[in-house]
């Protein structure tokens, strides 16, 4: 019993939130005017990854919404985990609109995520990060 309640425990962690610490690259595609995709530019640097992180985290997600956009996306994110080096990477996609508001609206791929948004502050970082 104790080994089933430890099970669900750990499967209800799990699932909350993504686990951002075996984060290890990330790609960004802008979207130009006419609705392409620009060349992928990729994020290595340490620095840049844990700044990443700490505004990903906080994104209030809202799992389970299916979002249609009236344009496309501003941004199109790829996150990359390495969670064992002997196994292939985890991806993730994110679907970033910058809002006249001042506000992101993201969509992701995770199941376990969904919809999210970010609030003024964060998605000023997150703009700069991702559109310069």
């Amino acid at each position: 019993m104790l080994v089933l309640l430890f099970f669900i425990l750990a499967l209800i962690t799990a699932c909350s939130s993504q686990d951002y610490a075996n984060l290890t690259r990330v790609d960004i595609q802008k979207v130009n005017p006419d609705g392409n995709y620009e060349d992928t530019v990729i994020i290595t640097n340490n620095q840049t990854i844990e700044e990443l992180k700490s505004i990903f985290i906080d994104i209030k997600w809202e799992p389970n919404i299916q979002a249609e956009m009236a344009r496309k996306e501003d941004v199109l994110v790829t996150l990359f985990y390495t969670i064992d080096e002997n196994m292939p990477e985890k991806l993730y996609e994110y679907r970033v609109w910058f809002n006249g508001n001042g506000n992101a609206t993201i969509v992701s791929n995770n199941e376990v995520e969904g919809y999210g948004s970010l609030n003024e502050e964060d998605t000023l970082k997150l703009k700069n990060i991702l559109l310069n």
